[in-house]
């Protein structure tokens, strides 16, 4: 892999073409010229915006975003399905009434008649979206932001291809029907292609021409795709990372109709800030391993300590989203009307925080340890205290004596009582949750970020503090606090009130285990050490020592004072 070499940046071009081929954000201040470009809120004032995977974590976090901080903005249209029963409009109603937009409410109570859902499914042809729809679309949105994906690492070949591939497909030709759209912004990840250690912002090139992929996998039935899936991912971990560079390549196809940007952002955590700090909705990724850590129910697991956990909070994507969104329009347009003829280029960012404010695996254990002992969880199974480690056989050790025993402990004495069992299948849950994980919290990667960079220095000072997505002003112990009072208050729906009761449960348990160790010394005694002369002795011996030991300690600090 070769390192990037300099390059002069061509001022009046989308990005620069170096000499590497890679893509890259151009400087457009150009003095007073660049600076009197629309701020973010002004140029989204007035505009339709056409948002996919709204009701997912993320794409709350945008809607919410966009609604508070360019108020201007005409309208959101965001395609939804009906799902558990529900219509769409009823998901919609549901997601605008969370706590995520009570800020929102503040301001603008009647926020929601800026969101106008649209029935769509991305598994349908032509994502099911009514011809009707398909003509009011065409005819005024103005940005896209396709946030939609399935982020399931385990999810079946054909599945993964149809919602991250073939649904792009299908957005994108969507879009090319769109009369006045001015930028299609797609989220990625910073791990399609985690097949890499260095990873720059260009697209590269796919494992398998994606349309050829299609073809072949459509006409098999779902058993022989589920045998031949491990040799088509090669040497990917999951479905997700390899449908994401796949899906990667599909957008790349339409960037010369099109102004494309791809937000490739790592491990989406709790929000930094906004609209307030620690907010999360789900058990995805580091979220459910914290809670199960909280809880007591997680007690090892299999990571390299000094491999750096590149979360990023998810407030600071969608500032960025929002930022490469403005950018992509803005300057295009400014090319436009300097005639520039070069072909477009998709802008890619990389939104990563190991290669600037790196934080490591090992932090985190010993930070999200503290904070669920300063603010616990309600009704936790045992005293947090987990364990990461790199060494296979050890953390098998840990899982048969901290999960295993335990749980066949606790069941049995569930049958006892009557009740049904239920332990060991949520130990067994978390094991294959954790196993998913594994891949990349035991291993680094190198992320170059200089398009991040680059636009962070086009916003106005005004803009860089609305829209911030700087990650070297975040505060690793601060937001790993915040991260768990979140999963606490927002996951879990606990009070903070009920603090004090859940302390108290934990000093409980404390004593459970005191007493527990106790009988368990006992019990050893009993059946090992009295009934063999040998043992004894060596006993006494050991006593003995740690009385001499002690005896001395106390007269060393006598002499002191």
């Amino acid at each position: 892999m070769s390192t990037e070499p300099s390059a002069e940046r061509d001022l009046d071009g989308l990005g620069e073409q170096a000499t590497d081929g890679h893509t890259r954000l151009t400087d457009i201040s150009g003095g007073t010229e660049g600076r009197s470009m629309a701020s973010i809120p002004e140029y989204y004032a007035g505009k339709n915006v056409l948002i996919t995977g709204a009701t997912g974590f993320m794409g709350k976090v945008l809607v919410e975003k966009l609604l508070r901080a360019c108020p201007e903005v005409r309208a959101l249209y965001l395609l939804v399905r009906p799902k558990a029963g529900q219509s769409m409009e009823q998901r919609v109603s549901d997601m605008m009434t969370c706590k995520l937009f009570d800020r929102v409410r503040e301001v603008n109570p009647d926020f929601h008649q800026k969101i106008i859902p649209i029935s769509s499914e991305l598994t349908q042809p032509g994502l099911a979206i009514s011809p009707e729809d398909v003509e009011r679309l065409s005819a005024c949105i103005n940005v896209v932001f396709h946030c939609a994906a399935t982020i399931r690492f385990d999810e079946p070949l054909k599945h993964a291809l149809q919602l991250n591939v073939i649904a792009t497909q299908q957005l994108l030709s969507l879009a090319k029907q769109m009369q006045h759209l001015e930028a299609f912004v797609h989220i990625s990840t910073a791990y399609a292609n985690c097949n890499r250690k260095h990873i720059d912002e260009v697209i590269y090139p796919p494992p398998v021409e994606p349309k050829k992929l299609i073809d072949s996998l459509e006409w098999m039935d779902d058993s022989i795709v589920r045998d031949i899936t491990p040799r088509l991912i090669g040497d990917r971990p999951n479905t997700y990372t390899y449908t994401k560079a796949l899906a990667e390549c599909v957008v790349q196809q339409e960037q010369d109709k099109l102004n494309i940007a791809i937000i490739r952002p790592s491990i989406v955590g709790a929000s930094w800030q906004e609209p307030v700090p620690g907010w999360i909705d789900n058990f995805n990724g580091p979220s459910g391993v914290f809670i199960a850590a909280g809880k007591g129910i997680l007690r090892t697991m299999r990571a390299n300590n000094d491999a750096v956990a590149d979360l990023v909070p998810v407030d600071m994507v969608i500032n960025l989203t929002l930022a490469a969104g403005w950018y992509t329009a803005v300057h295009r347009r400014k090319t436009e009307k300097q005639n520039d003829e070069r072909p477009k280029s998709a802008l890619v960012y990389n939104c990563t925080t190991g290669g600037i404010n790196p934080f490591h695996w090992g932090q985190i254990e010993h930070h999200v340890m503290s904070s669920f002992k300063r603010n616990p969880l309600e009704q936790a199974f045992r005293r947090p205290n987990a364990n990461i480690t790199s060494n296979y056989l050890m953390n098998q050790y840990w899982i048969l004596v901290s999960h295993k025993f335990p749980a066949l402990i606790y069941d049995f004495v569930l049958r006892l009582s009557g009740q049904k069992p239920q332990m060991m299948r949520i130990f067994n849950r978390l094991h294959k949750a954790i196993g998913l994980l594994e891949y990349f919290s035991s291993q680094d990667w190198e992320w170059n970020s200089e398009n991040m960079s680059m636009l962070m220095s086009q916003l106005t000072p005004e803009d860089r503090r609305t829209f911030n997505f700087d990650v070297r002003q975040l505060n690793w112990p601060e937001y790993i606090e915040n991260y768990c009072i979140g999963t606490k208050k927002y996951v879990l729906n606990e009070d903070m009130s009920d603090i004090p009761a859940a302390r108290q449960h934990l000093r409980k348990l404390r004593n459970i285990r005191y007493t527990f160790n106790t009988l368990l010394v006992v019990f050893i005694w009993r059946v090992f050490i009295a009934r063999s002369q040998m043992a004894r002795n060596i006993w006494y011996f050991v006593v003995s020592l740690c009385f001499k030991f002690l005896s001395y300690f106390r007269a060393s600090s006598t002499i002191t004072k």
